[in-house]
C-alpha cells in the first residue's frame, strides 16, 4: 500500500480518500498523485487483492475487493471515505458506495467498465469521461449516478496520473471539497 498524508499533521483534515486502480496493475500506478492529492487529507492506494504486493483473495471478485477496502476502512477507525477508482477500481468503488452508503461520501470514477448493471449509488460522484466512451456506456453510467458531474478526459494523456498529477490534483480536490 502506498499512502501520503498532508504535512500539517493533520490538522483540519479532510475526510480520507482511498485510490483503487485498473486491473492487472497495482498502488504504483497513483505514486506522483499521491502527495499532490494529500495537500489536505489522508491518501492510501492499496494493491487490490491478487495485484501488485497483495496476496490473492479466496474469491477474485469485485464484492471481495470491495469489502477488503471496507475492512481496511474500518481497521484504520474512518467513519467516512472518498473512493477514486479507475476500470475495475471504478466498479469496486460503485460496489462499495451501493453496500455501504455510510461510509462512500464520494465518487472519482474513470474509464467505468461497461457492465449491464450497475449498482445505483446516491454518493455524489465525478466521472473522468474517456473520448472512446459511447453514448450508451455513458447513459448506463448515468443512470448508475444521479448526482453525477461528468467531465471530459480529452486533455489528458493515457497515464492519467502519471501525466499531470498537479493538474489532476486540482481538479480532483476541487471536487472532494466541494468546490465544484
Amino acid at each position: 500500500m502506498r499512502t501520503a498524508f498532508p504535512t500539517n499533521g493533520g490538522f483540519d483534515e479532510q475526510v480520507t480518500l482511498f485510490c483503487l486502480h485498473r486491473e492487472q496493475a497495482s498502488s504504483r500506478m497513483f505514486a506522483r498523485f499521491l502527495p499532490e492529492i494529500a495537500d489536505v487529507r489522508s491518501v492510501y492506494a492499496p494493491d487490490l487483492p491478487g495485484c501488485g504486493e497483495s496476496d490473492p483473495s479466496a474469491t477474485a471478485s469485485v464484492a471481495a475487493a470491495a469489502e477488503a477496502i471496507s475492512d481496511l476502512a474500518t481497521e484504520l477507525r474512518l467513519r467516512q471515505i472518498d473512493l477514486l477508482g479507475i476500470q475495475a477500481g471504478a466498479a469496486i468503488a460503485l460496489d462499495l458506495a451501493a453496500a455501504r452508503p455510510e461510509l462512500v461520501r464520494r465518487l472519482i470514477l474513470a474509464q467505468v467498465p461497461a457492465g449491464d448493471r450497475l449498482p445505483k449509488v446516491s454518493a455524489h460522484a465525478l466521472v473522468l469521461r474517456a473520448p472512446q466512451e459511447s453514448a450508451e456506456e455513458i447513459a448506463k453510467v448515468k443512470a448508475a449516478l444521479p448526482h453525477a458531474t461528468f467531465e471530459d478526459l480529452a486533455a489528458y494523456t493515457d497515464d492519467l496520473f502519471d501525466a499531470q498529477p498537479k493538474t489532476l490534483a486540482r481538479q480532483i480536490g476541487a471536487f472532494l471539497s466541494g468546490r465544484s
